[in-house]
């Protein structure tokens, strides 16, 4: 994987190809975490199940911010 902290540690402007991905992202995300909510009774592993969605959300972000560019 090579050294890739310039692509890691910059910030990556939203564009045109971006945006629709995190709207879907965060769409799906929260469809699952309400899911959670009607299942899962009230417990750590319900909040534990949720703190992982959105640590999922947050990790699939930065893989489209790092990784899609503008014009693709």
């Amino acid at each position: 994987m090579g050294n890739n902290n310039d692509n890691i540690f910059t910030y990556h402007k939203p564009n045109e190809n971006t945006e629709d991905r995190y709207t879907q992202l965060r769409e799906k995300a929260r469809e699952f975490s309400e899911l959670v909510d009607e299942l899962v009774p009230a417990s750590r592993e319900q909040s534990l199940a949720k703190t992982k969605i959105e640590e999922a959300v947050m990790w699939a972000n930065a893989g489209v911010a790092r990784n899609v560019k503008g014009g693709e």
